[in-house]
Protein backbone atom coordinates (compact mmCIF):
# COMPACT_ATOMS: atom_id res chain seq x y z
CA UNK A 1 0.00 0.00 0.00
CA UNK A 2 1.12 3.53 -0.77
CA UNK A 3 2.25 5.97 1.84
CA UNK A 4 0.17 9.16 1.68
CA UNK A 5 0.96 12.42 3.50
CA UNK A 6 -0.82 12.67 6.84
CA UNK A 7 -2.82 15.76 5.89
CA UNK A 8 -4.05 14.09 2.69
CA UNK A 9 -5.07 10.96 4.59
CA UNK A 10 -6.84 13.05 7.23
CA UNK A 11 -8.72 15.02 4.55
CA UNK A 12 -9.88 11.77 2.96
CA UNK A 13 -11.06 10.46 6.30
CA UNK A 14 -12.95 13.70 6.97
CA UNK A 15 -14.47 13.44 3.47
CA UNK A 16 -15.70 9.91 4.21
CA UNK A 17 -17.23 10.93 7.53
CA UNK A 18 -18.92 13.96 5.98
CA UNK A 19 -20.24 11.86 3.10
CA UNK A 20 -21.80 9.36 5.52
CA UNK A 21 -23.35 12.19 7.54
CA UNK A 22 -24.82 13.70 4.39
CA UNK A 23 -26.23 10.30 3.37
CA UNK A 24 -27.96 10.04 6.75
CA UNK A 25 -29.27 13.62 6.65
CA UNK A 26 -29.69 14.65 2.99
CA UNK A 27 -30.23 18.27 2.12
CA UNK A 28 -27.90 19.69 4.79
CA UNK A 29 -26.26 22.68 3.13
CA UNK A 30 -23.37 22.89 5.59
CA UNK A 31 -22.46 19.25 4.95
CA UNK A 32 -22.59 19.71 1.16
CA UNK A 33 -20.34 22.76 1.42
CA UNK A 34 -17.88 20.89 3.62
CA UNK A 35 -17.85 18.00 1.16
CA UNK A 36 -17.07 20.39 -1.72
CA UNK A 37 -14.23 22.01 0.23
CA UNK A 38 -12.75 18.65 1.19
CA UNK A 39 -13.05 17.40 -2.40
CA UNK A 40 -11.10 20.40 -3.65
CA UNK A 41 -8.47 19.92 -0.93
CA UNK A 42 -8.06 16.26 -1.95
CA UNK A 43 -7.98 16.86 -5.69
CA UNK A 44 -5.57 19.81 -5.62
CA UNK A 45 -3.26 18.53 -2.87
CA UNK A 46 0.46 19.08 -3.62
CA UNK A 47 1.03 15.31 -3.41
CA UNK A 48 -0.70 14.93 -6.77
CA UNK A 49 1.58 17.53 -8.39
CA UNK A 50 4.53 15.18 -8.00
CA UNK A 51 2.77 12.23 -9.58
CA UNK A 52 -0.37 11.88 -11.62
CA UNK A 53 -3.08 10.09 -9.60
CA UNK A 54 -3.98 6.70 -10.99
CA UNK A 55 -7.36 5.10 -10.36
CA UNK A 56 -5.55 2.65 -8.07
CA UNK A 57 -4.05 5.48 -6.02
CA UNK A 58 -7.48 7.10 -5.60
CA UNK A 59 -8.95 3.78 -4.52
CA UNK A 60 -6.19 3.20 -1.96
CA UNK A 61 -6.75 6.69 -0.55
CA UNK A 62 -10.52 6.14 -0.36
CA UNK A 63 -10.01 2.77 1.34
CA UNK A 64 -7.66 4.39 3.83
CA UNK A 65 -10.28 7.07 4.58
CA UNK A 66 -13.02 4.51 5.08
CA UNK A 67 -10.99 2.22 7.28
CA UNK A 68 -10.22 4.86 9.88
CA UNK A 69 -6.53 3.87 9.94
CA UNK A 70 -5.54 7.51 10.18
CA UNK A 71 -7.31 7.88 13.51
CA UNK A 72 -5.78 4.71 14.91
CA UNK A 73 -2.30 5.73 13.72
CA UNK A 74 -2.65 9.14 15.38
CA UNK A 75 -3.67 7.54 18.67
CA UNK A 76 -0.56 5.36 18.69
CA UNK A 77 1.81 8.32 18.26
Amino acid sequence: MRSFPADLSRAQQEWSVTYRQLAERPGRTELRRRLYRLSARLFFHPYWQQRRPSPTAWQELRDLGRSGRVVSERRQQ
